[in-house]
């Protein structure tokens, strides 16, 4: 005899007084939800192993010649482990080519750590002040900034770029004068550009994570601070701010990771200027024309992707209970 006493809620549905129901009754989501749990740790392992699979090509022909590669599949690179060369990793890296990469990866680090590093400065500031201090207006601004998120990236670029060239300007029709709201910042075709575009865009984001974080931390730690005389820069620098480093390190990896990899934003702000590209556009201009340098791009791929995998690896322990940030209040 069950422990549990059966409760009627519907005709021809039964369910017991703990919250179950029988596997008969479930729905089919809670059926394919039962499948994935049972589902062995060694079959996802075996996945992850296949979808790894043309990563591990990649690498392998990063490391062969042109002619090899065109020649054989990256799987028969085992009986050729004499002919393995580092001379693609050479060639792209090599400053006096024309496909060298160096410069593009300062351009590239000149775009992704401020662009990483404002939105995450101004969004702490701007989510302590929506969760803890009370102004007139709060809530509003917050629904607005939070609205942000919902203007499409795409449409703005061009309005962006011609703010940035061009400036602001408003005309008042009655007495026939212009005024200069923002001036012309001459930033066309420079790496600043491209960095205040994705500063921009991450703040809305970046105010509703780290929001949903502070506003969970317990009242009783603010209002102890308050008793012991803090004001709130104290509070917010000694108490929120060390409290709050796995949301700042979850975000941290996903915005340096979006402008690492970022092509759209940096080809519309820079468009040609060979001594502003980031990688990305330099790598997607390597192969040249009919495709001559294509057996480059391996190298240059691991070459650009080793570094955001880099910062993965030295966040990853706050990368879990960033991303649980706000999901449990108390």
């Amino acid at each position: 005899m069950s422990q549990f006493t059966p409760v009627l809620t519907d005709p021809g549905d039964v369910s017991y007084d703990d919250g179950s129901t029988p596997v008969a009754q479930r729905g089919v989501v809670d059926r394919v939800y039962g499948f994935l749990r049972r589902i062995p740790a060694s079959f996802l392992w075996i996945i992850v192993i296949i979808w790894s699979l043309p990563t591990i090509g990649l690498l392998v022909n990063s490391f062969r010649t042109r002619d090899a590669q065109r020649a054989s599949g990256w799987w028969e690179a085992i009986g050729e482990l004499d002919d393995l060369t580092l001379g693609n990793y050479r060639t792209v890296m090599d400053a006096s080519g024309t496909v060298s990469l160096g410069d593009s990866l300062l351009n590239s680090f000149a775009i992704a750590i401020p662009a990483t590093v404002i939105p995450i400065a101004m969004a702490a500031f701007a989510a302590y002040a929506f969760a803890w201090i009370d102004f007139r207006g709060r809530k509003g601004l917050f629904i607005i900034t939070v609205s942000l998120l919902a203007i499409p990236l795409q449409v703005a670029l061009i309005p962006l770029l011609q703010l940035y060239v061009g400036g602001a300007h408003l005309t008042l029709p009655f007495i026939d004068k212009t005024i200069t709201l923002i001036p012309d910042l001459d930033l066309a075709g420079q790496t600043t550009a491209v960095w205040l575009t994705h500063a921009g865009f991450a703040l809305p984001f970046a105010i509703f994570l780290l929001h949903n974080y502070i506003s969970g931390l317990p009242k009783d730690l603010f209002e102890a601070a308050r008793i012991d005389g803090a004001d709130h820069f104290t509070v917010f620098w000694r108490l929120v701010l060390p409290l709050s480093i796995p949301v700042l390190a979850a975000f941290a990896i996903f915005q340096f990771l979006w402008t690492w990899n970022d092509y759209l934003i940096a080809n519309t702000m820079v468009g040609s200027n060979p001594d502003a590209v980031p990688t990305t556009i330099r790598i997607a201009n390597l192969a040249g024309d009919f495709g001559r340098n294509e057996y480059l791009l391996p190298s240059a791929a691991f070459i650009q992707a080793i570094v955001p995998v880099c910062v993965f690896f030295a966040l990853q322990r706050y990368f879990v209970r960033g991303l649980l940030a706000g999901s449990v209040k108390g």
